[in-house]
């Protein structure tokens, strides 16, 4: 019986549950999260309600649930940096961890860090950027790009599931104004005003706004080649699985480079036809069923089976797809 545990995971990894259970039977799936009501509780065989610790401390209770529930095989979402940093440990007590290397990890993960990699090892196109920590810098960063773009946008550089993301919309108020969705917009007045509280703020990464398609590529390397499923997001109740060679050929050229062993997901934007790397998150996507689904490749039991050390096989129906996912309610048991 091959014992998995999946650390507080997003609601969507119900899917990835399901797509690593497929075809097997000898699979006991452990989960644990902070929030006792998770409906990724409904997936597991055994769940669990994790205490509030952060770095070290969260590793350590982590080393120690792998002891205690004899976990074979970690699928680190929660504390993944710490973690990736620390894998030795748990390889060390014979739990093979679902992340790649410390080094490369650490430089995906930090936006900045990320572009400048980007830019050195010739990959793709990364979008003009400065990180700015003053209320002056931010400034002048707004009007050069201003210069040369319609429109700025802006994040944290720490941030995840792009909670701190804004669009600078001077025409956000007015009649006009009641047909935009508003949650991410700010006029650069009240920008100004909300970071001029500090007189030095954490860093923020500024740069234009592609307004164009979104792609986000769930890839995983095997023996047999890359997998790469492109999803076209936008603003529509669907996706769409499309395999554009742009795309698939950055994502190779990505991975001959970098050489990640685990499953993960590119985010590109598109401006004036040319594709943009916004980032590349080390870890399996929540939405990463949708092309599974598609393409008739399960990423995440493949990925499995390459930590377990198993045979790999896999084939691709490169057609394109319109895809949909219908919600539904459930209990939480």
């Amino acid at each position: 019986m091959k014992r998995v545990w999946m650390n507080h995971w997003f609601s969507t990894a119900l899917n990835i549950i399901d797509l690593m259970r497929q075809d097997y039977v000898d699979l006991c799936i452990i989960g644990s999260n902070e929030n006792e009501y998770t409906v990724i509780k409904n997936g597991c065989d055994e769940w669990y309600q994790e205490p509030v610790l952060k770095d070290d401390e969260y590793v350590e209770f982590c080393l120690e649930f792998c002891k205690e529930h004899n976990i074979q095989y970690f699928l680190p979402r929660r504390g993944m940096l710490k973690i990736s940093e620390c894998k030795d440990q748990f390889e060390r007590i014979g739990v093979r961890v679902m992340m790649d290397d410390y080094p490369i990890v650490s430089t995906l993960n930090h936006k900045e860090m990320a572009y400048r990699f980007f830019k050195e090892k010739n990959i793709g196109t990364v979008p003009d950027f400065y990180i700015v920590k003053t209320l002056e810098e931010f400034k002048n960063a707004y009007e050069d790009l201003l210069r040369k773009y319609k429109q700025v946008c802006f994040k944290f550089e720490r941030d995840e599931g792009g909670k701190s993301f804004r669009l600078i919309d001077n025409q956000r108020k007015g009649y006009a104004a009641l047909f935009k969705k508003q949650n991410t917009r700010m006029t650069l007045d009240d920008v100004l005003d909300a970071l001029s509280e500090r007189e030095v703020f954490s860093p923020i990464m500024i740069m234009p706004f592609l307004p164009d398609e979104e792609v986000s590529v769930d890839c995983l390397d095997t023996e047999k080649g890359l997998i790469a499923l492109p999803r076209i997001k936008g603003n529509n109740k669907y996706e769409l699985l499309r395999f554009d060679e742009d795309i698939i050929s950055i994502c190779r050229d990505f991975q001959n480079k970098v050489g990640l062993k685990c499953p993960y997901n590119i985010q590109f934007k598109y401006l004036d036809g040319i594709p943009y790397f916004l980032e590349v998150n080390t870890r399996m996507s929540g939405g990463i069923q949708m092309a599974c689904y598609a393409s008739g490749v399960n990423i995440p039991q493949l990925a499995l089976k390459k930590i377990s050390g198993e045979e790999l096989d896999w084939s691709c129906k490169y057609e394109e797809k319109i895809l949909a996912q219908v919600l539904q309610p459930v209990t939480i048991d």
